[in-house]
């Protein structure tokens, strides 16, 4: 079982992070995702305060998103969903269509999904989420000081958001925390290198379910243009939308837009 957190009622939404995040990255949509859906945001394992996972088949990764794919598929089935509607953030947005390709989703939104990048967009990912949990790690001692001041929480947290600076200081020094500590992070990182999507030659079940990947305009792990236009070639029917001013984590930029796309299929 896999630590989450859970609210509202309705149709069961699973929410997935990204790679050294957890389940508090989507507070901003909480509240008005809870409205309509009966939320489920989880820690995948190895982060957040979830437990590192056993050792995988031989058949995965280590850490990848068939690997992560196929734990959080056992979630829920310990939880009794079959297919619920599902959301996912960066590698949590890889998991999301990953999980959806294989008939566990009734629906998915992903934010920034891994995996429609190139070699070179690939290790800028792969260096600028490094760096951040170095930078995080170096800083420790000073953190819980040095994130009172916005200018300092701005730097800190620019790489992933459009606006950094509307983050408090609790939920910088939370988050960079998250990042320094997650056992999980250095396995998944490298998976990235690893992992082949399959979806571009073999979709699925997501042809058949409705689909939404969301982009932000000033996204910086994971830039827009390259990667949006190849997501659109690999998943022609599902619907493409750019979040205009938002950054890799689009949920505190604009939660309004975020949540009406999380419960744009009630």
């Amino acid at each position: 079982m896999l630590a989450h957190h859970r609210r509202g009622s309705g149709p069961p939404l699973v929410l997935i992070h990204g790679i050294g995040s957890r389940w508090q990255v989507w507070e901003p949509v909480l509240d008005e995702a809870s409205r309509h859906h009966d939320v489920i945001a989880l820690d995948l394992p190895g982060f957040g305060a979830s437990p590192a996972w056993e050792p995988p088949p031989r058949t995965a990764c280590a850490g990848s998103v068939d690997h992560l794919a196929g734990l959080v598929a056992d979630f829920l089935d310990a939880l009794g969903l079959a297919a619920p509607e599902v959301a996912g953030s960066s590698l949590g947005g890889g998991i999301a269509l990953e999980l959806g390709r294989r008939g566990r989703a009734s629906a998915v939104t992903a934010f920034a999904p891994v995996g429609f990048w190139r070699r070179a967009g690939r290790r800028w990912c792969q260096t600028v989420v490094g760096g951040s949990r170095r930078l995080s790690a170096a800083l420790d001692p000073v953190l819980p000081r040095l994130v009172t001041f916005r200018p300092a929480r701005t730097a800190l947290c620019s790489p992933f958001y459009g606006h950094p600076s509307r983050l408090s200081a609790a939920e910088c020094l939370g988050s960079a925390r998250a990042l320094v500590t997650a056992p999980g992070f250095d396995t998944a990182r490298r998976a990235f290198g690893a992992w082949h999507h399959e979806i571009a030659h073999d979709p699925g079940a997501l042809a058949g379910i409705p689909v939404t990947v969301a982009w932000g305009t000033r996204d910086l792990v994971l830039p827009y243009r390259g990667q949006a236009a190849r997501a659109r070639a690999a998943l022609p029917s599902a619907r493409h939308v750019l979040l205009p001013g938002c950054g890799h984590l689009p949920f505190l930029d604009d939660p309004r837009r975020c949540a009406e796309l999380l419960t744009a299929c009630q």
